[in-house]
C-alpha cells in the first residue's frame, strides 16, 4: 500500500484546471489518510465553481487508484465555512454616503493603493463625488499620492473633517501624525480609530465612499467590512500564476462577511513603453481575467505599468488627475465605468 507521501507525490502531477500549476502547490490538499479500509484525500474546496471541484476530485481517485497496491479511493471535500458574522453584529450606514466598496488585495506590492488612488479619481471623472478613506494604518500612502498638505480638522461636534484634493475628500492616518513616527498600536486602538474614519467623518454627501484596505486578509481587514454597510469589494492582482492564491483568499474574505465581490482588477497588467507606445507584458498577461472567469466573479479591467504612473504617486499628482489624456488615465475610466456599472445593479446587503 503506498504511503502518504507517496500519494502526495502523485498528486503532484495533477495540474490545476487551466493552469500550469498543481494542486498541491496550491494548498488544496489538506490531509491524505491511509488505512487498512483505503485511501482517504481530504480535499480543501477553494473560492471555486462547484464544476472545477467535481474534476479535481475524479483525477485524484484515478490518480490514486492507478497506484501500485492502492485499496479503495475516498474523497472528503472540506466545504468553506459558514460566515461567521453574527446576525448580532449590525453593519452601518454612513451618513450622506450613498455606496461604499472597499479595494483589497491578498498580499502587498500588487498597487493597491495606486490602484484605488486613481480609480477615486476616474470615478470623480466619470461625474461621481467620491471620498477616499486609508484603512491602512500601519503603513499609509494615499495622504502622500494624494497630497497630505495640512491635518484634518474638527467641526464643533468634534467630527473629524477631511481634507479635500483634485475635488475627492480624504482621510489617512497620515495626517495626523508625523512622517517618522511609528504606529505601534494593538488592536483595539485600530478598530476605535477605524471606526472613527468610518462614521465620525464629516463625509457630506457622496455617491461614492472607497475603502483602501490594508493588504492582506486579517482582523483589520475583517473590523471594516463587518461594521460597515459595504456594497461590495474589488481585488486588486497582478497577472502572475502564484496571484492566485491571493486572490482566492480576498474572495473568501468577502464571501465569508457576505460582502459581494464587484470584481478583480489585473494592476501591472502590461507595461507600456512612454518613448514608442509599445507593449510589453513583463509578469505575463491575462491571469487577472483567468481568475475571476475561475473563481465565478467579474473581471473589472487591466491596468498598464508606466513611468509616469509611478512619478504621479511619488509627487502627488495621480496620473488620472495630472494626465487626463494619457492612455492609462483611459484605462482607469474604463475601469471605473464597469465599477460603477456594477454598483448600480448590486443591492447593498442587509446590515
Amino acid at each position: 500500500m503506498p504511503s502518504p507521501q507517496e500519494i502526495l507525490n502523485e498528486l503532484k502531477k495533477i495540474k490545476y484546471p487551466g493552469y500550469s500549476r498543481d494542486i498541491v502547490s496550491f494548498g488544496m490538499i489538506k490531509d491524505i489518510e491511509v488505512a487498512s479500509a483505503g485511501v482517504t484525500v481530504i480535499l480543501t474546496a477553494p473560492a471555486a465553481k462547484p464544476e472545477v471541484i467535481d474534476e479535481i476530485a475524479e483525477e485524484i481517485r484515478r490518480t490514486v487508484a492507478a497506484m501500485p497496491g492502492a485499496p479503495a479511493v475516498r474523497m472528503q471535500i472540506d466545504q468553506a465555512p459558514p460566515p461567521r458574522v453574527a446576525q448580532s453584529l449590525p453593519r452601518k450606514p454612513i451618513p450622506g454616503v450613498k455606496h461604499v466598496i472597499a479595494v483589497a488585495s491578498g498580499k502587498g506590492g500588487v498597487g493597491k493603493s495606486t490602484v484605488a488612488v486613481n480609480l477615486t479619481l476616474a470615478m470623480r471623472a466619470l461625474g461621481w463625488s467620491v471620498g477616499l478613506m486609508d484603512a491602512d494604518v500601519y503603513g499609509p500612502s494615499v495622504a502622500m499620492m494624494v497630497g497630505a498638505d495640512g491635518r484634518a480638522g474638527l467641526t464643533s461636534e468634534r467630527r473629524i473633517l477631511p481634507l479635500e484634493r483634485f475635488g475627492v475628500r480624504y482621510i489617512s492616518m497620515a495626517m495626523f501624525i508625523g512622517d517618522d513616527t511609528p504606529i505601534i498600536w494593538r488592536g483595539p486602538m485600530i478598530t476605535k480609530l477605524e471606526s472613527e474614519f468610518l462614521f465620525n467623518v464629516e463625509w457630506g454627501e457622496l455617491d461614492c465612499l472607497i475603502i483602501d484596505l490594508p493588504p492582506g486578509t486579517g482582523d483589520a481587514q475583517l473590523t471594516i467590512t463587518q461594521r460597515a454597510a459595504l456594497d461590495g469589494g474589488v481585488i486588486v492582482t497582478t497577472p502572475q500564476e502564484i496571484a492566485l492564491l491571493d486572490v482566492k483568499r480576498g474572495v473568501a474574505m468577502f464571501n465569508e462577511v457576505e460582502v459581494p465581490v464587484l470584481g478583480v482588477i489585473e494592476n501591472m497588467s502590461y507595461h507600456l513603453c512612454g518613448k514608442c507606445g509599445h507593449r510589453h507584458e513583463i509578469f505575463a498577461h491575462g491571469g487577472g481575467q483567468r481568475f475571476a472567469k475561475e473563481l465565478g466573479v467579474p473581471f473589472l479591467g487591466e491596468l498598464p505599468i508606466t513611468r509616469e504612473l509611478r512619478e504621479g504617486g511619488d509627487h502627488a499628482q495621480p496620473i488620472v488627475a495630472a494626465h487626463p489624456e494619457h492612455p492609462v488615465s483611459g484605462a482607469f475610466r474604463s475601469v471605473a465605468a464597469n465599477v460603477i456599472a456594477h454598483l448600480t445593479r448590486v443591492e447593498r446587503p442587509a446590515g
